[in-house]
């Protein structure tokens, strides 16, 4: 599935519910970072036992993430690649090839 496809698929939900009213900015913003601490959360104390609770919590923070570039009519995928090529500039392969170090410390 395509993100345009899924990406509609979450804007009928929406609408059906009628939650639009409540997917402001700001509302969007906050729900992707108590999400993704749900998903932290599943790793607390180690590897999960469930990876069915890793899944959900996951869905939810990219669902959230949809809905925010959406609002901004933004091309998640677009995105991404922009993202990719400045990183790519930061991290040059011969520079970063198995390290973590931050980009200014290579």
């Amino acid at each position: 599935m395509e993100f345009g496809e899924i990406i509609k698929e979450l804007r009928e939900f929406v609408a059906e519910r009628e939650w639009q009213q409540f997917h402001s900015p700001e509302n969007l913003a906050k729900s992707i970072s108590i999400e993704a601490a749900e998903l932290l959360e599943q790793f607390q104390w180690g590897e999960p036992d469930d990876e069915t609770n890793v899944n959900d919590e996951l869905a939810d923070v990219l669902t959230y993430c949809l809905l925010l570039a959406d609002h901004y009519g933004l091309a998640p995928a677009e995105l991404i690649h922009n993202k990719l090529s400045k990183t790519r500039i930061k991290y040059p392969v011969e520079k970063a090839r198995g390290r973590s170090d931050k980009y200014d410390r290579l």
